[in-house]
């Protein structure tokens, strides 16, 4: 009886796969019983394509990458699969499946029953077939609100778990410091703080929805000269400390961020893959990272073919393991066989392979890959007949109608109105003259790494698996009386002036022009915006100047729009256009939020994240920089720009009155309390966004004439008021100091409550006392904003 009760018992479960033991224990085992081909294989991804059959994915053949053979290769086992859904058009439920099959596949194959971790870009929105297309990140940072853009990434990871991703390649951190580089419409915004909270904000909502945000580019990728994509930087140590890093400390620290993907440039001879200071002093030992370093694509090979500092493919993959990268992305190449080579001759220690191994099980156990109870089913097919693929056709929605509506609202609150000389909102006009490329374009809503633009370019005879509603057919809607005429005038950068023309006879014949310009999203010079699709200057691209001009000296009221990934320069329309209506890639419904404006449906109340230039040629620029990069006597360049950083009308006014403070000093580790009142003065309801600005008379080393230090939205009926208290701790002043220390230091600062960089409309002068101070990454990053409950007597 013994015996056999032996013989029945259930096998024991290895180390690895009890959750009982312990995640370090767990991790420990697993690499003592492997292979090193088996824990190289855990470093590196292979780049997939789902089926559209719902069979295995099938290995992606990419022009700079060779032929793999996952047959060879999935013995060893597999540490990512890259983009099964965002590399072709695929059903997401047929894509969901065939992404399972192939886990069950990777898991089988190996040892050890390892799957592998599935990432995705998410820039704006999932980047799959049939996803919700959200406005492009400088669209979030038009919004200034954060809690908006938590829920946005929230819906994007909870679509992308359900189908069995793991990871999202997102969010882009990089600061604008030069509007003419072709990943602007990627970013938040040309202020630190602005793109570091918005930022964390997307992470906190990624990573609430289980799936693990990468940072990216770390560090500098921004900062490339003349706005060229890859081209060097230069930064010193303060500006990177002070205006690039910012973003990704607050995201480590507060949005919990588990991956950092490296930045391909180099700052002063080191490239960012190659940079042990950045991606193990700073990022790991100071600031406590504990996640993985993945590999921009073809990032470490680049150590070899761009950055010439490694001879060879093994060269390049230990010098990126000593920095601190531990996967290679997004295919099989440095960490192959060449990296085998390089440990089994003494080239590369393997401590270092056990050291990147550790982060990837580590982060797999966390996201229950290594369970004993593991299975390869997603959410989304929970219940489903797996057995007959094509009953599954179209049975996930992955453009839900709650995404639309979130979509919606995101595109609401980021369409700036620049200026409006009482035109708008427009009052049924009888005849519109809706004219310029943009107008009837399905796609100009769309940034570089949606699904349309990046992916279904390349397949021309497969449908765009979302509605893109154009302005014609918002606008149509709108107005569904007024009598419409569109006419193209020119391509977004064709140079073509043959329809200019008749474009100019239907705003003759028109009571109201409205023409529609901008960019087309794209990728390496398929586009006028997008990644490698850098501008030489900030005029518009191809003949929409003239297009512009021609349509100005017509007389007929004109209100331009744009639809577009930069801000660009508009020459005489900035002062002549009845008004100008600024949309970054807005998304699927970013139409329909436009012509809301338009009509006065909504109110406007979006804020600019860039600056828009007065003149095409003075880059680069922005808002954030010494004395010397504003207007001065000593240069003929006037870089002073048409509309600032921080600005954006309404159609109410506001009252800002009654500034308090409660002590004009404090000691450089405390704090001041301010207070004001706000009042809107229209009649109509309207959002204020209350921008705080920090101005250092006097300092140690050379400041930026004023920075963002927090900001808050107000939304008030017509003649409501509310108070406004606001406590700002001392930390905020800090600054890199001379000796590379970050410091608070004594001495009178200004603190200016504005609507934008260039309104301020209430200062209060303060004074640090006490000795200087050093602080460090625990510093205070915030200000606390506090609306009093009571409304404000009507004065």
């Amino acid at each position: 009886m013994t015996a056999n009760v032996a013989e029945e018992k259930t096998p024991a479960v290895p180390v690895w796969n009890d959750r009982a033991v312990s995640v370090s224990e767990r991790v420990d085992a697993l690499i003592g019983a492997m292979t090193l081909r088996e824990k190289i294989a855990q470093l590196y991804g292979v780049w997939v394509g789902a089926s559209d059959e719902g069979g295995d994915v099938a290995p992606h053949q990419h022009d700079m990458e060779e032929a793999v053979d996952l047959d060879v290769l999935l013995p060893a086992g597999l540490g990512q699969l890259t983009r099964p859904f965002g590399t072709a058009p695929v059903d997401p439920a047929l894509g969901a499946l065939s992404l399972m099959r192939s886990q069950a596949r990777i898991a089988a194959e190996n040892r050890f029953g390892i799957p592998a971790l599935a990432h995705e870009e998410c820039l704006a929105g999932f980047a799959a077939w049939g996803a919700t297309a959200y406005p492009v990140p400088l669209s979030w940072g038009a919004t200034f609100d954060p809690v908006l853009v938590r829920r946005m990434a929230a819906a994007i990871g909870r679509d992308m778990r359900a189908v069995g991703v793991h990871q999202g390649l997102a969010p882009v951190l990089d600061v604008v410091r030069d509007a003419r580089w072709g990943r602007v419409e990627e970013t938040i915004g040309e202020d630190p703080y602005l793109v570091a909270t918005i930022g964390t904000a997307y992470v906190q909502g990624l990573e609430s929805a289980g799936i693990v945000a990468t940072l990216k580019h770390f560090v500098g990728y921004s900062a490339s000269r003349a706005g060229r994509n890859l081209a060097p930087s230069s930064v010193g140590p303060r500006e990177r400390a002070d205006v690039l890093l910012p973003p990704f400390e607050m995201a480590v620290r507060e949005g919990g961020a588990r991956s950092v993907m490296h930045a391909y440039t180099d700052l002063d001879g080191i490239p960012a893959a190659a940079d042990e200071d950045l991606l193990t002093g700073l990022l790991r030992d100071t600031w406590g990272f504990d996640g993985t370093v993945v590999a921009d694509y073809f990032g470490i090979a680049f150590l070899t073919t761009l950055h010439a500092i490694a001879g060879d493919w093994a060269d390049a993959a230990g010098a990126a393991l000593r920095a601190g990268v531990d996967v290679e992305l997004p295919t099989v190449k440095t960490f192959g066989t060449p990296l085998e080579e390089a440990v089994t001759d003494g080239r590369v220690p393997e401590t270092l392979i056990d050291r990147a191994l550790r982060r990837v099980l580590t982060q797999k156990t966390a996201l229950g890959l290594l369970d004993a109870d593991w299975t390869p089913l997603p959410p989304a097919l929970t219940g489903a007949d797996l057995d007959t693929p094509d009953t599954l056709r179209g049975s996930i929605d992955l453009d839900s109608p709650a995404n639309r509506a979130l979509a919606r609202t995101l595109a609401e609150e980021a369409v700036v109105l620049l200026s409006n000389d009482g035109i708008l909102p427009l009052t049924a006009p009888r005849r519109i003259a809706l004219l310029g490329p943009n107008a009837d374009e399905p796609t100009a809503v769309l940034g570089c790494y949606s699904f349309p633009q990046h992916i279904g370019v390349h397949h021309p005879h497969s449908p765009l698996g979302i509605t893109l509603p154009t302005l014609r057919d918002t606008l149509t809607a709108e107005f569904p009386d007024a009598e419409f005429r569109a006419v193209r005038g020119t391509g977004i950068d064709d140079g073509d002036t043959s329809g200019i023309p008749e474009a100019v006879r239907a705003a003759r014949d028109a009571d109201i022009a409205v023409v529609v310009l901008g960019d087309r999203a794209g990728l390496f010079g398929r586009g006028t915006s997008g990644e490698g699709c850098d501008a030489e200057s900030l005029a518009l691209p191809g003949a929409q100047q003239h297009l512009l001009d021609a349509l100005l000296d017509t007389g007929t009221p004109l209100v331009t729009v744009l639809l577009a990934g930069r801000p660009y320069a508009l020459g005489r329309a900035t002062d002549e256009s009845a008004a100008i209506v600024q949309a970054f890639f807005p998304g699927e419904e970013g139409t329909h939020a436009i012509a809301g404006i338009l009509a006065g449906r909504l109110n406007p109340s979006g804020r600019l994240p860039v600056s828009v230039p007065r003149t095409p040629g003075a880059q680069p620029t922005t808002y954030l920089g010494p004395r010397l990069a504003h207007a001065n006597n000593v240069s003929n360049i006037d870089p002073t720009p048409a509309f600032p950083f921080g600005h954006g009308l309404t159609y109410t006014t506001f009252h800002w009155t009654d500034l308090t403070v409660d002590h004009h000093e404090a000691p450089t580790d405390g704090a001041f309390t301010l207070a004001l009142t706000i009042r809107n003065t229209g009649r109509r309801p309207g959002t204020e966004t209350v921008q705080l600005y920090l101005h250092d008379p006097v300092a140690s080393v050379v400041q930026p004439l004023q920075r963002l230090i927090g900001y808050t939205r107000l939304t008030l009926d017509p003649g409501q008021a509310r108070r406004l208290h606001v406590t700002v701790p001392a930390d905020l002043a800090s600054f890199t100091g001379r000796d590379g220390q970050r410091i608070t230091e004594p001495g009178t600062l200004e603190l200016r409550l504005a609507s934008s960089s260039t309104q301020p409309h209430l200062t209060a002068r303060l004074t640090l006392t006490g000795p200087q101070r050093h602080v460090d990454h625990t510093r205070h990053l915030h200000a606390a904003f506090v609306v009093g409950q009571e409304p404000v007597a009507q004065a």
